[in-house]
């Protein structure tokens, strides 16, 4: 009994340690999963890269079918199917996803895509999407835009799916460089063909390079065998472990002198436009030198211009001061002429229109006032009325009954 007791004890524990085990080997298999999607896509996003350096990416492109493969099993990995009325689950395209995650796209091309007449199936239509997205340079934006619906992507992937991971952010980077490429598709060939599920191509991206020590070793070990068995069954010459034929070294030699005219194109094109911007460069420098040449005048100018006019002032001044002593002085001959021949005097008459006509001929006081401001006012005429009023009215009163100049 104790033994009985013990064996479903550690069989209780056995199992308990096996239910987690396989947990983290189903944690391990989904991050492993993941990660080689991801991996795969990036090499894939590289190699259309650098075929669209040498010839145009269609339908017939190996290296594009085999993106459109990756990406499709990416979007589709974890995808959660869809319950019908009776409760069973049937397979559901990404084709569904997008189409409710990318309607907040501008110019979308989700109606057009759906109103297709000759794609009828939801993988099809998938298919379609992501050409029409490569050809208008926007499958980066449709897929981050996606991501950003977090409700709706959780609404129809499970836990664990590649979106809603960290590697989603890496998806959305890494499809930003196929803007750079001209894509051609026909929407009405077999690649939209949705009866079939989109197989990756590996061999591509697996490359295994022996060193010449491991190749040395490996002939070593056959010498080693043979010379254990029978002497006719030694190898009289061991060759390497591959051989590449002539075509593929043909093909190769190729691509490097199409890359070598590409590179010698790009030379070309950068060393011409490097001279054009030095040409600009010195234009600009020339005609900035000559703008501050001109600034230079114009200040000289400017400052002569002040100068002549600061002088113009000065004697402006002086002509208005002379102009106001002589007023004066006419006022004062004027009424003294007055006081002391109040009866016909033509002769003051005449000598009065004399110093009228020069005060007339000089009468440029209201434009030297109107030039000069602040320095002569109108005040200065109202208290020259003054002065005539007040004080050189009563001197010639005085004058008249002072007792040396009565009459006799």
């Amino acid at each position: 009994m104790a033994s009985r007791s013990l064996g479903g004890l550690s069989g209780s524990r056995g199992g308990g340690g096996g239910g987690g085990g396989k947990k983290s080997l189903s944690a391990r298999n989904a991050a492993v999963e993941r990660r080689n999607l991801i991996t795969v896509c990036r090499f894939s996003v590289k190699t259309l890269i650098d075929r669209s350096c040498f010839e145009t990416i269609d339908d017939s492109s190996p290296e594009f079918n085999n993106f459109a493969a990756i990406l499709e099993q990416i979007l589709t990995h974890r995808l959660k199917g869809q319950v019908t009325w009776f409760g069973y689950e049937s397979p559901r395209s990404f084709w569904d996803y997008i189409r409710v995650a990318c309607r907040k796209v501008s110019q979308s091309c989700i109606c057009s895509i759906e109103n297709m007449e000759n794609v009828s199936s939801s993988r099809a239509k998938g298919r379609a999407w992501i050409r029409v997205a490569l050809m208008e340079k926007h499958l980066s934006e449709y897929i981050s835009t996606a991501l950003r619906d977090f409700k709706t992507t959780r609404r129809f992937y499970e836990d664990g799916a590649i979106v809603l991971g960290e590697e989603a952010n890496m998806l959305a980077g890494m499809l930003l460089g196929l803007n750079a490429i001209d894509f051609s598709f026909c929407l009405k060939g077999e690649g939209l063909d949705g009866n079939f599920p989109a197989v990756i191509d590996y061999t591509p991206y697996l490359k295994f390079t022996q060193s010449s020590d491991s190749i040395s070793s490996d002939e070593e070990e056959l010498r080693t065998l043979g010379s254990s068995g029978s002497e006719s069954s030694t190898p009289e010459n061991v060759g390497p472990p591959f051989i590449m034929d002539e075509n593929s070294w043909f093909n190769k030699c190729k691509r490097v002198k199409q890359k070598y005219q590409l590179t010698l194109e790009q030379k070309g094109y950068l060393e011409e436009l490097l001279r054009l911007r030095e040409n600009q460069l010195s234009e600009s420098v020339s005609q900035n030198k000559i703008l501050l040449q001109r600034i230079e005048d114009s200040d000289l100018a400017h400052k002569l211009e002040k100068e002549q006019l600061e002088y113009i002032i000065v004697e402006l001044q002086d002509q208005l001061k002379s102009y106001q002593s002589l007023d004066q002085l006419s006022a004062e001959v004027s009424l003294s002429q007055s006081s002391l021949d109040p009866g016909p005097s033509q002769e003051g008459d005449g000598k009065q229109d004399t110093l009228n006509s020069i005060s007339e001929g000089k009468e440029d006081t209201p434009s030297l006032l109107g030039l000069c401001g602040s320095l002569t006012s109108v005040a200065s005429y109202k208290s020259l009325t003054s002065l005539k009023s007040n004080d050189y009215l009563a001197s010639p009163t005085t004058e008249m009954t002072s007792p040396g100049l009565t009459p006799s």
